[in-house]
């Protein structure tokens, strides 16, 4: 696999979930031998806040920090933290709200805390300027919902992991945002990769959600943001460009999104 000239970007990877571990250099180590320069971190809850934050400390070139409460981590406390995360972005440089939205494949029992918690972030990124970082599982149609119900000029960002269908990416990019495409491009029964196939690549942005979902080869096993190199060479093939193609106008497009 040809590594690329021209720089990739990960637009959504947990690799602080390795900060303090020998781990982190390594994965680090591997990311520039691949030329994935660009890493952007998407927190959870409060509590990750100083992962997050540490490992961008220690990277500075090359990590860049979102801050947000990620949908399954709305319990009954969300205001508490939600008030946790808003000191927080008040006290550090962050480049997008993240990652929020709305989960039901785990408990559909907190929807209404859940969309509070998307609307009430979606108001931050808008006066902030930010994008934000969308997480949508098995909640397009609730997602969709509360953006169209808040659509603005200022409402902009990343569908994060994106493996909708190719109606569903069309209503997402016609609200402003760009696909966030991983892992789930590599998987043969999954779908996506035709999907990916008709969409131009001026809507697409490169991700790996590390720890998760690993492309295939590494399907099943720990992923990590060196892997991206797997997700890039896919969207390569299926439009039937070079990777360096693939590199250039996906890092391009995230740029436009994060302003860095």
């Amino acid at each position: 696999m040809t590594v690329p000239v021209e720089i990739l970007t990960d637009t959504h990877t947990h690799i602080y979930y390795h900060v303090g571990s020998p781990k982190m250099q390594e994965q680090i180590d591997r990311c520039v031998t691949n030329n994935i320069q660009r890493l952007f971190l998407p927190n959870v809850e409060s509590e990750s806040i100083a992962q997050v934050m540490e490992t961008v400390s220690t990277y500075p070139n090359m990590c860049y920090p979102m801050l947000g409460l990620h949908p399954c981590s709305v319990k009954e406390n969300y205001k508490t933290e939600l008030d946790e995360i808003e000191k927080a972005i008040a006290q550090h440089k962050i480049y997008a709200i993240g990652e929020i939205g709305i989960d039901l494949y785990w408990d559909k029992s907190t929807l209404e805390w859940q969309k509070d918690a998307f609307r009430t972030q979606i108001n931050w990124a808008k006066a902030l300027g930010l994008p934000i970082d969308i997480h949508c599982r098995e909640a397009f149609d609730e997602i969709f919902e509360v953006l169209e119900e808040m659509q603005d000029d200022k409402l902009f960002g990343i569908f994060h992991c994106f493996t909708g269908t190719l109606e569903q990416a069309n209503r997402a990019i016609n609200l402003g945002f760009k696909l966030g495409i991983g892992g789930v491009v590599t998987f043969k029964k999954a779908g996506l990769d035709l999907v990916v196939k008709d969409l131009d690549l001026k809507h697409l942005v490169l991700e790996t959600d590390s720890p998760y979902l690993a492309p295939s080869p590494y399907r099943g096993k720990e992923n990590e943001s060196a892997y991206l190199l797997h997700v890039a060479q896919k969207v390569a093939d299926l439009h039937e460009i070079s990777i360096d193609e693939v590199a250039r106008i996906t890092t391009k497009n995230s740029k436009q999104v994060f302003g860095i």
